[in-house]
Formats: structure tokens, sequence, C-alpha cells
């Protein structure tokens, strides 16, 4: 299936941005001021994985630097799965690459669809178990076989020998428990959103969503577009331009129990690399990016095409994602060809969620 370039701009996010990231800077050396005992109990919080090798230390503070921030299940519930995820502990909702070039003055956040079959290398689990290689699976399926070990393997192979730095781990439970603890957000739709899979209807207008409302949202792919996992990837970005309005619009810093219980919810959902396994650790990584402007941070959606043998399946366009890779091992912003005329060009959905 062919598709005819569109010339339309990779979306970037919104002047609400900057002041977000402003404030997570903020909120996050504010909390490495609170004391030691504070500092220890919300460093308690956040579970980590050693990945050893796997990971490539920055050169420097302020040098480029790649994160790999995935969005689970695998910790789901009081009895949560092992911090991780592999060995069919869990699945892989949302993968997302953070790119910070050099001088942290910019950043690239490259989104990879879950339908996108990929060839996962031989990794070792979560668990230590060898995992042999295997040619054309699911990128979803790399997290719940091998975990954060065989999903870093795995992005670094599709990346083209790109390296990974950092890697962490957003529980979906947490990210909806963290929605209330902000008092739930509010959002402005366009259009209305009706996914007869999952019964989430939402008509036009405003609306004041809870946390399991918002999770319902970002998770629906059959309510916007054309149902495809690019559709929700669409709607993901504008969601969070609105989440990120409420948080930077909470006054936060002058509400210390109200920091103390989001950074409480927030820490508690986190699973990271063992380099950033505390809240220090997070602060120095915010305060670094103090820099960034709305106008230095691109969203891209990893360029793709519908697979031939299956439409319900994508795969990757190599001339295009090749474009991205080279772009990000230079530390170059991703060029707008590299999306255009793939099944990854904006699909037709348009802004559904109005960020004001």
């Amino acid at each position: 299936m062919a598709y005819a370039p569109r010339g339309r701009r990779i979306p970037r996010i919104g002047r609400r941005t900057r002041i977000a990231l402003c404030s997570l800077a903020a909120v996050l050396l504010l909390l490495a001021g609170l004391g030691a005992y504070t500092l220890h109990r919300l460093s308690r919080n956040i579970s980590s994985v050693d990945l050893g090798s796997l990971l490539t230390p920055a050169a420097s503070a302020t040098s480029g630097l790649n994160i790999l921030v995935v969005g689970s299940d695998s910790r789901a519930g009081k009895n949560a799965a092992r911090a991780g995820g592999g060995d069919d502990t869990g699945r892989s909702d949302t993968t997302l690459l953070l790119h910070l070039y050099r001088g942290r003055k910019k950043a690239a956040l490259i989104s990879i669809p879950r339908d996108t079959i990929v060839d996962r290398p031989a990794c070792t689990t979560a668990t230590g178990r060898k995992l042999p290689g295997s040619e054309g699976v699911m990128f979803n399926s790399v997290y719940e076989r091998g975990g954060a070990p065989c999903e870093v393997a795995a992005v670094e192979k599709l990346g083209g020998g790109l390296r990974i730095n950092h890697y962490v781990e957003v529980g979906f439970d947490g990210f909806a428990e963290l929605v209330d603890a902000l008092g739930g957000t509010g959002i402005t739709l366009t259009r209305p959103i009706i996914d007869k899979e999952s019964g989430l209807r939402l008509p036009a207008g405003h609306h004041h969503l809870d946390g399991q409302q918002a999770l319902d949202l970002v998770r629906t792919r059959y309510g916007v577009g054309d149902g495809s996992d690019l559709g929700r990837i669409q709607l993901q970005h504008q969601f969070l331009t609105a989440l990120i309005s409420r948080v930077s619009g909470r006054s936060l810093l002058t509400d210390p129990d109200r920091l103390f219980a989001v950074a409480d919810t927030a820490t508690k959902s986190l699973t990271t690399d063992s380099s950033l396994a505390g809240v220090g650790d997070l602060a120095s990584l915010a305060y670094s990016m103090r820099g960034i402007g709305a106008k230095d941070v691109q969203m891209v959606t990893l360029p793709t095409q519908l697979d031939q043998s299956d439409e319900d399946r994508l795969v990757p366009d190599p001339a295009r994602g090749a474009q991205v890779w080279a772009a990000l091992k230079a530390d170059r912003p991703v060029p707008d060809t590299a999306t255009r005329g793939t099944a990854s060009d904006p699909n037709g959905i348009g802004d559904v969620v109005n960020p004001g």
C-alpha cells in the first residue's frame, strides 16, 4: 500500500513544555533539599534493574544522551511483578526513545509503534535466562519475553547500533495513580472518542478525567483515526501536552503536602537502570535539561509501512528509518523527510486534544 506525501511538518510540543521541564527540574531539586529522611524514603520507592554493559555511560553531564522510556503493565496492582519485566510477566504498551542533544538545549522524542515487526537479537532476560534471537517478531513481545535487557538490545539493533545510556520504565497503574494524586486532569476534546472495544466514550467538549479515565484514553486505539497504533501514538502526544499543562499549573512548590504526595506516587511507579535509582540522580538529570525550550523539542514516530502480508502489522521503513537513526547518532535534528510518505506520516486524526 502506497502513502502519498502530505507535506506536513513533524509535530512539536507546545509552549508549555518549557514551563513543565523547568518545573520538573525545580520540583526534583526541591525534593533533594527536603532532608535526608525524605530523600531516602522517596529513593526507596524507585525500583531498579541492573543492565550493566548494555548501557553506555554519558561522556559528560551535558553530552548527548539516549534514554529508553517504556510504559508497561508489569507492575500492576499491589503484588507488583518483578521490576524490569520479562519471561511473560508483563507487556510494553508504549516505547519512547528520548534523545537529549549535546549541551542539553534540544531534544527529540521517538515513538516506536508496538505493532512493528522487528528482529530480536539474542539476549539475557531480566531473570538471567538466555533467550535466542528471533526474526520477525512484534516489537511489544520483546519486553514480554525478555524484559528491560532484551528491550534495550532490540532498540539498539533497530537503531543500527545506536547506544542507550539510561532506562526508565513507568507502570500503568502508577500513571493512573499519579493523575489521581494531581486531582485529575482537565482536557478539551475537539471531537468525540468512542472505543467500542474498551467501552471508552467521551463526547467532544471539556472533561475532567480521573486516573483510570486518563489511562483508558492514552491506551485507546479504536477510538481515534483508523484504529491503528499510529493514531494512538498521536493521541498520546497530544494528551501528554495537556497533562504537562496540568502539572505546571498545580503550583506544587507552594503546597508541600501535595508535592510530597505527588512525588511519593510518581517514584513508586518508576523502574530505572541502577545509575538513576535515586531522587538525587533524577534531579541531576532534570537540572541538566533546564535550558530546553519548547521550539527545541521534536516529537517523531518511527517511520514505518504496512506489512504487505498482514495489514494489522507494521514494518520499519528502511530508508527513512535510517535518516532518523543517522540524525540521532550525529546529534542532529530529525529531518522532516524522515516520515513523509510513510505509514507514520500524520494519518489524519488532527488535533483531538486541545491543550488550552
